[in-house]
């Protein structure tokens, strides 16, 4: 069986492997000029650098088990994780449960209440109860006003914006269980996985191994539309680097795209069809990389819970992962997640830090420009689904209503969220789909 695979991000590149394995022939068309999305990376004194700050956390089996079949299970090192919360001026130490009862932001009985909530939820290990229910509304009710007016508002309004009323408490059930799962030991410190020759040492691995297995995978490589001829929708009109366009014809096609690139891609679809795949909001991802020369925390993860700060988060690479990777320097990520349409995004990479320096000296007012030696500009479209209420009805299927046509992307990874492990999962699953399909 032929198969073409648009997207060369994990879903794609899992698909493709899971594909190759069982001896059918699997060909990867990627429009950028590397692999792996996100999970992609770029050179950074001698190391390779995620372009999307990356980890993985003890439940992430899937892509767990992806990296030890790769043979590369002896670069994945589990290291304990730090966490801060920066509110009202200071940054709060927020990894356990024993610092939320040191957090003095809140009165010590809303305190109690957020960790009694907190752990009854995660205990709960069915999301079904949560499905119809705004986070705001659930979290205001059970932890009190003041507990969801300090803590989660302005995380849900950092992550989500204008929507931030919207989203549907499922999404924060699964960010609550998803991180104790990764607790260990008598303190109950976060551990968090990380493959020492990066994330992109296991993508080059992979699409090696597709290659290996027989199939082929492309960059630079555009598909102009997917042709629907004799009842299926399985040719592709596509152009590879420094080619003329041309059609090929596979016995199925996976789309890994967004659904808004993918219903440009698609032939028209049925109008119940069509209305999943537009009902559902993205936001984009718009991140700055700091190549620093000297730290600027200790924490390896910060939430920012302060609504003048213009950004949501900071990952301190380095202080998760060992900085002689870099040739001794820092790496610091700073987080947004706006919509196309804002100023944020629009901002180049130097109007970013003219912005940002005055409020990360707010965080350590011991910081200076001169501390960073380059940084670096992403901004990824699609990056995070807007996860309302009911979401899970309005999912559409991985079979599209079209013959020998499979959608793969972010907007079905649910009741988890986006991730490198739900999207090998996702990717081998719907790999599955075809062949069960053509009865293989």
């Amino acid at each position: 069986m032929r198969v073409g695979i648009i997207g060369g991000g994990v879903a794609g590149l899992a698909a493709a492997y899971e594909l190759t394995k069982q001896s059918h022939f699997a060909e990867v068309f990627e429009q950028a000029d590397f692999l792996g999305g996100q999970a992609s990376t770029f050179d950074v004194f001698g190391g390779r650098l995620e372009r999307g700050y990356h980890h993985l956390f003890v439940s992430d089996t899937e892509i767990t088990e992806l990296i030890h079949e790769l043979g590369l299970g002896d670069e994945l090192a589990w290291l304990e994780s730090s966490v801060g919360f920066y509110h009202g001026g200071k940054v709060w130490d927020f990894a356990s449960p024993r610092d939320l009862l040191f957090f003095k932001p809140l009165p010590f009985l809303d305190r109690v209440r957020v960790g009694l909530w907190t752990l009854l939820l995660q205990k709960t290990k069915s999301y079904a109860k949560f499905e119809d229910v705004t986070a705001k509304d659930w979290l205001s009710r059970r932890m009190g006003p003041k507990g969801y007016e300090v803590i989660w508002e302005p995380l849900l309004r950092g992550k989500f914006g204008e929507f931030y009323d919207k989203i549907g408490m499922t999404w924060i059930w699964n960010k609550v269980t998803l991180r104790v799962a990764s607790r260990k030991g008598a303190g109950q410190v976060e551990h968090l996985g990380y493959p020492m020759g990066s994330f992109g040492e296991v993508i080059e691995v992979l699409a090696d191994r597709i290659a290996q297995q027989g199939g082929a995978v492309h960059t630079s490589a555009s598909v102009a539309k997917i042709v629907e001829s004799e009842g299926s929708a399985t040719t592709l009109d596509v152009r590879l680097k420094d080619s003329e366009s041309e059609l090929r014809e596979y016995d199925a096609v996976i789309a890994t795209t967004p659904s808004y690139v993918f219903t440009r891609l698609a032939p028209p679809m049925p109008e119940d069809y069509h209305n999943k795949l537009v009902g559902i909001d993205y936001l984009s991802a718009v991140l700055m990389v700091l190549v620093m020369d000297r730290p600027f925390t200790n924490k390896y993860w910060m939430n920012i819970a302060d609504p003048d700060m213009p950004f949501v988060a900071l990952i301190e690479h380095t202080n998760l992962i060992d900085r002689e990777l870099y040739g001794g320097k820092h790496i610091l990520y700073i987080s947004n997640y706006p919509s196309r349409d804002s100023d944020l995004y629009q901002k180049s990479g130097e109007e970013l830090m003219d912005l940002f320096v005055p409020h990360l000296q707010k965080i350590n007012p011991d910081f200076d420009r001169s501390w960073v030696i380059e940084y670096h500009h992403h901004r990824v479209d699609g990056a995070q689904p807007i996860v309302g209420i009911n979401y899970g009805a309005g999912i559409p299927g991985h079979r599209t209503p079209h013959k020998g046509l499979y959608l793969a992307n972010t907007t079905q990874i649910y009741p988890e969220d986006r991730g490198t492990n739900y999207s090998v999962r996702m990717g081998r699953r719907v790999a599955q789909m075809v062949m069960d399909d053509a009865s293989f």
